[in-house]
């Protein structure tokens, strides 16, 4: 089918694309180039060196013998966006395309603000396309499992059955997000949701837990090819920071009691995830979510396990934690719908000793190590832009 992926210059956007190509379907990508501008206002960077999009595309026909279509727009801007739609003519578009750190939103109200309107705006820019251009466009949404935030019942995939006073109903899944980033996610679901009941959209919305890893069948090919490795305290995940310190001798740096669990998944099985949810798509009208994640840890057994895994082994330290949130906490959420589509996860113990660890050898001495360093307190409400670093636990 045609493919139109949206942040395909992204972490996950690019390799995605290369994925969907690979195996046949006809790609495009839409990006305006911003995450790069992140790291010149941040100061840092992606542990491994990547090329521009123009050398990506051109460097994946090369490789492969295909094509990727690479188109440079905004979300921001409907004229760009309704072009792409109508120049392009997806059958499906999957939508990367908004800024993805918590940490970023709550730096400052400036930072909090462009994070909302980018990422709402731009959805409904999309949403707005699809609906006047063609509703048989399947939108596949990337989501967030932080949207749940860490409620004291199981995490159902983004619905609840329930009954009050005799009555019963189907409801969204109580939200409750922990930063203004997972809120714009928030409103993305419903908004999109809203749009499936009145326009008849069809779209997945995937609630995506931490991804890790920095490594495809397709990425390995050429190192022109190669996607990001975030290990600044802003972008980015606790993984890649635990990896980082196990590699270059330092302790794991675990933020607070280490009892706040997150949901993960490997970057090979959020690109499989793309493909399944693309050809299955979701009928008219539905408003499909699927939680995208396949292992669980609480921070302090995931620092336990790669300390565990690295050859060398690790030390592990408890620092204050900048974030607002539960320190202690019981914790399930169902993953089935993705799994009975055929998806087989990878474990995180096998990608640590596979490749994380040798990437990050062969990249040690690019390292910045005050950007590992969290700055950005959860706590504190000001419009000064000063503080330019933070953490993604």
């Amino acid at each position: 089918m045609k493919v139109l992926v949206l942040g395909g210059d992204g972490y996950l956007g690019w390799p995605t694309a290369m994925y969907l190509s690979a195996r046949g379907h006809e790609v495009a990508v839409l990006d305006n180039g911003v995450r790069r501008t992140y790291d010149a206002e941040l100061g840092s960077g992606s542990l491994v060196p990547i090329a521009s999009m123009a050398d990506r595309v051109k460097a994946w026909h090369e490789v492969s013998g295909k094509r990727i279509t690479n188109i440079h727009g905004d979300l921001m801007d409907a004229d760009v966006v309704y072009g792409a739609v109508r120049g392009f003519e997806p059958e499906s578009i999957v939508h990367f395309a908004e800024q993805r750190a918590a940490p970023y939103s709550m730096i400052d109200r400036k930072h909090a603000v462009y994070t909302q309107v980018n990422n709402v705006v731009g959805t409904l820019n999309v949403m707005y396309a699809i609906g006047e251009i063609d509703r048989d466009i399947h939108l596949v949404k990337l989501g967030t499992m932080g949207e749940y935030g860490y409620p004291n019942i199981d995490v159902e995939e983004g619905w609840l059955e329930v009954t009050h006073k005799g009555r019963s109903d189907r409801v969204l899944f109580p939200k409750k997000p922990g930063s203004f980033y997972h809120l714009s996610k928030v409103h993305d679901s419903h908004n999109l949701e809203f749009a499936c009941r009145v326009w008849g959209l069809r779209v997945t919305d995937l609630n995506q837990g931490i991804v890790y890893g920095q490594q495809t069948e397709e990425t390995a090919l050429d190192p022109r090819l190669a996607t990001r490795l975030d290990y600044d305290a802003v972008f980015g995940t606790v993984l890649n920071r635990f990896a980082i310190q196990a590699v270059l001798g330092l302790p794991l740096s675990v933020y607070g009691a280490g009892g706040q669990i997150r949901p993960i998944i490997d970057i090979r099985d959020t690109v499989d995830c793309i493909r399944l949810a693309c050809e299955n798509p979701a009928d008219a009208g539905e408003f499909r979510v699927f939680n995208q994640a396949t292992e669980a840890f609480p921070l302090r057994e995931m620092a336990k396990l790669v300390a565990d895994t690295h050859p060398g082994g690790a030390q592990i330290e408890h620092v204050e934690n900048p974030r607002v949130e539960l320190e202690e906490h019981e914790y399930s959420f169902a993953h089935t719908a993705l799994e009975s589509l055929g998806l087989v996860p990878h474990l995180l113990s096998d990608t640590l000793l596979t490749s994380m660890f040798s990437i990050i050898e062969q990249h040690k001495d690019r390292v910045d190590l005050d950007a590992l360093k969290p700055t950005v307190d959860w706590r504190r409400a000001s419009n000064d832009s000063s503080a330019k670093a933070g953490t993604t636990a």
